[in-house]
């Protein structure tokens, strides 16, 4: 195939992790039959195939499995059903007509007319470049993503005296990976007065191995030539701003960053998708289709996810959404119904509501908080209420929003709100 060409396609799906396979699967029981899937590394399966600890597919197979596992039981289901996939495939555009151009080896370039797009790229790890440490560039610092792809596939030990940045769930992860595989891991340093990863987390990477989590903390200045050589870290106010006297030096040969997620979208802004400024991914209804009609988002790439079982609940609505809109029996868009929220929660996905059906809605909080109500209010008229002892911005919460409430809004939004 080549740029003359032009292919024609009823679904693409953009990326073939735990998102895409779980869309292209629910699209091909819904009964669209031309699916392909572009990936750009060199096997399916995404981040999993990198996460070899257990604790995924509790919700969606009632059992716990490892990354990889959980990764093959969707990769085993596409090549059943025989979906067609290209690997080390690149997109590089998409355009508002939905034609993708890609790139591989075998064809060179060449364009896919599409009747639907779903989007499932993921999302990449912040860079030390987007922290603004100060110091020297020695080697010895890396995301902690790269570490573990470096541990887990590829057998090479980043290190061997380490200080974590961060406490998301990869940093957590891999604060207990480097400890079983002989590192001395000697504070995990959290920003925020609170953990960004999930308790469960904290509980089995941190407690149960004797590693300090130093909440409210950051690392002000990095030592070192060549190689890292040591950490200046620092408390600091409730403005992040690093108390003077506080510092603390600690000697250490490799630094892993774990400050944050950042969803893959550079193909959607390309496409003229708006963005949600809180999520940094697209705006999408209920189905998860975007602004650009036949263009579906989910998984990492949309908003970021605790579990990959929430990832493949997402990419089924959109999988089964794209495959209706071919096959003729779209969404029944009768409403339009805005979802806003108040300080206390940050943002929801969806953004809107236009189908008549019920809806879960995802969300996370901006704080820590206790006994409080999440409260739904149409106008000033409070349609729905649920109590929940605790409430953290590591843990999305969701809530389940019935059809005959929907169909009942009077005006045209709902507003999502913390009250005590």
């Amino acid at each position: 195939m080549s740029m003359s060409e032009m292919r024609k396609c009823d679904l693409v799906i953009v990326g073939g992790g735990p998102a895409g396979m779980s869309a292209a699967v629910a699209a091909y029981e819904e009964g669209l039959r031309d699916i392909l899937i572009l990936e750009r590394d060199d096997a399916l399966g995404g981040i999993l195939r990198q996460c070899i600890h257990n604790g995924f597919g509790l919700h969606r197979f009632g059992e716990e499995l490892t990354g990889p596992e959980y990764a093959y039981r969707y990769e085993k289901q596409v090549r059943e059903l025989g979906i067609p996939f290209m690997l080390n495939t690149m997109v590089i555009g998409i355009d508002k007509n939905r034609v993708v151009t890609a790139q591989n080896a075998e064809c060179g370039i060449f364009r896919i007319e599409a009747k639907t797009i779903v989007l499932a790229m993921g999302c990449r790890e912040r860079p030390k470049g987007a922290l603004n440490i100060a110091g020297t560039r020695p080697a010895g610092i890396y995301t902690a993503g790269t570490a573990q792809k470096f541990v887990n596939m590829k057998g090479y030990m980043p290190g061997r005296e380490v200080v974590i940045l961060g406490s998301g769930d990869i940093g957590l992860i891999m604060a207990r990976r480097m400890t079983l595989e002989g590192a001395k891991v000697k504070a995990v340093c959290e920003l925020m007065p609170y953990s960004g990863g999930l308790a469960r987390n904290i509980e089995q990477c941190l407690h149960d191995f004797d590693i300090p989590l130093l909440l409210s903390h950051t690392v002000i200045e990095i030592h070192g030539k060549e190689r890292l050589s040591g950490v200046t870290i620092a408390k600091v106010d409730e403005r992040r701003r690093p108390i003077p006297g506080t510092e603390q030096y600690i000697p250490c040969d490799t630094l892993l960053l774990s400050c944050g997620l950042i969803p893959e979208n550079e193909l959607t802004k390309g496409a003229g998708i708006p963005l949600d400024r809180v999520t940094n991914g697209a705006k999408v209804s209920g189905s998860r289709e975007t602004d650009i009609p036949g263009v579906f988002a989910c998984g990492n790439v949309l908003h970021v996810h605790d579990l990959v079982d929430y990832v493949s609940e997402e990419a089924v609505i959109a999988g089964k959404a794209a495959a209706r809109t071919v096959l003729g029996g779209g969404e029944e868009q009768s409403l339009n119904i805005a979802l806003t929220t108040d300080g206390k929660i940050r943002y929801t996905v969806p953004q809107r509501i236009t189908s008549p059906e019920d809806t879960t809605v995802y969300f996370r909080v901006s704080d820590v908080f206790r006994d409080m109500r999440i409260v739904v209010r149409d106008g000033e008229e409070v349609v729905y209420k649920k109590f929940k002892q605790k409430l953290a911005p590591g843990e999305m919460e969701t809530v389940l929003l019935p059809r005959d409430l929907l169909e009942k809004v009077k005006t045209g939004s709902l507003s999502f709100s913390l009250e005590a």
